[in-house]
């Protein structure tokens, strides 16, 4: 391989998604991770006795050796590398510019509570969200404060150096682990032309809810941490990737200068019916399958133009994406995930689309198994792809801002007021009221909606009741 460098080394710390990093570079044909090559109580793994033929106590004696070995491997080759690991090594690794330095980091707060539950569980990989094991942990800060002060003096190590040197390292965040981009262009900093199509799905995040959810003495966090600011504290975590503009799926009325941006499971269909009717065309007639060039051009084109999109209730447009794509699904990836619910996630529900003996009872039991299973999903502790039908809408919200951001967000609820303003505003007083949104699903949330559905999608939602302030549903 025709590279910039001999080995890499990935400079991290326990309960940052290292695991995770590795998993991934290892899907790279050409990239070899060799584990935490210089752990001081193993070499590579806790069940390894040896990497590319060198024992612990060979490294041990002499751990250039393994160094060597590494620079030698067929691969592009490397290792994690802790701030308690052999410092021995550090500095030749630093100084050498023929190795690649990657650098993940994680709040410290979030790693030392994921090290404290991995402590008193004994679970420190996840690959089956079945087999999770919980904890509550209590948060110590003197001990925080030494987990922090130690971390924080290692990154200013590495930082000086890479400074001083001349080099640059490649940044990843935590939270960018679930982004297939940035692992692309993590392969491409190392000089590998090679790209993933999707990311290693086998380790799952084993700690997805809020912290105040994993301290048993949350209060005592705020209270140690009163002169400090930097950790977010009350953050409810967002596992989910950030999505793109999806642009192609965006829709503008046929001669009035409006742009609507739709929210999947939102009431899509009544909203282009409504566009339709204010320019008196079919919804046919609409202008559909924008290229980011094709938009600009529309853009260009109508000088007064207005955005907007329509965001519904959480419990609403969940119940409508696991009615229209879980349960009505006849054919295409929507039947195979259902197929997967069922066989793999044990969901009650039905083989194919329900018929008339499909009633609420076993509705709301299947609909509660699907919330149960979005949860994870958008955890990132399933092996099923997040779909924009149940992302948050907050974070479909983010990908619109980066082609064109709504001037207007409407609620389902007050389209009827909201759409004929947003009409007046571009000149048009003659626009039709929207007609009413028919789900047509075939039990209607009203006769299984109660406190216990609620609770489970404010769980799963809750930035979406913050960013768009929804109350409960009834």
């Amino acid at each position: 391989m025709d590279t910039p460098f001999d080995y890499f080394v990935v400079f991290a710390e326990m309960r940052t998604g290292s695991n995770f990093l590795e998993a991934n570079i290892n899907a790279f044909d050409g990239l070899t991770c060799h584990g935490e090559a210089f752990n001081p109580h193993f070499i590579g793994y806790p069940n390894k006795t040896e990497i590319l033929g060198v024992t612990l106590d060979a490294r041990t004696a002499d751990p250039q050796q393994l160094i060597d070995a590494v620079k030698a491997d067929t691969a592009l080759a490397g290792f994690r590398y802790f701030h308690d690991h052999d410092p021995r090594v550090l500095d030749t690794i630093l100084a050498d510019r023929r190795c690649a330095k990657i650098v993940l980091t994680r709040n410290p707060l979030d790693s030392y509570v994921s090290w404290k539950i991995a402590q008193a569980t004994g679970q420190w990989k996840l690959t089956d969200v079945r087999r999770r094991r919980d904890s509550k942990v209590r948060f110590d800060g003197p001990e925080f404060r030494t987990h922090v002060e130690a971390l924080q003096d290692f990154q200013v190590t590495l930082m000086r150096a890479l400074q001083v040197s001349g080099q640059t390292a490649f940044y990843v965040a935590y939270e960018d682990l679930q982004d297939v981009q940035v692992m692309n262009g993590m392969a491409q900093f190392l000089g590998h032309e090679g790209a993933l199509e999707a990311l290693d799905q086998k380790l799952k995040r084993q700690n997805p809810s809020p912290l105040s959810e994993k301290v048993e003495n949350f209060g005592e966090v705020s209270l140690a941490l009163a002169d400090l600011d930097r950790f977010n504290l009350n953050r409810t975590p967002n596992f989910e990737p950030r999505r793109g503009a999806t642009v192609p799926s965006y829709v503008a009325c046929a001669a009035a200068p409006l742009l609507y941006l739709p929210m999947r499971s939102g009431p899509q269909a009544t909203v282009e019916a409504w566009m339709a009717a204010l320019d008196h065309v079919s919804p046919e007639g609409l202008i559909r399958d924008f290229s980011q060039k094709s938009l600009r051009q529309w853009k260009k084109a109508h000088q007064a133009h207005r955005g907007f999109t329509v965001v519904r209730h959480p419990v609403v447009r969940a119940h409508a994406a696991f009615c229209d794509c879980i349960l009505a699904a006849e054919d295409g990836v929507y039947k195979k995930i259902r197929r997967t619910l069922r066989q793999v996630y044990k969901m009650p529900i039905p083989k194919d689309p329900p018929g008339p003996e499909y009633g609420p009872t076993e509705h709301r039991a299947a609909f509660l198994a699907f919330l149960d299973f979005v949860k994870a999903n958008l955890a990132g502790q399933t092996g099923i792809r997040q779909d924009a039908h149940w992302v948050s809408q907050s974070v479909a919200m983010k990908g619109f801002a980066d082609l064109a951001l709504p001037d207007m967000i409407v609620r389902e609820d007050e389209m009827m007021s909201y759409l004929p303003a947003l009409a007046m505003q571009i000149g048009r007083m003659d626009a039709p009221d929207p007609m009413p949104v028919d789900p047509g699903h075939p039990v209607p949330l009203e006769a299984i909606y109660d406190a216990e559905i609620e609770q489970k999608v404010q769980e799963i939602y809750k930035r979406d009741y913050i960013a768009f302030g929804f109350e409960s549903w009834k």
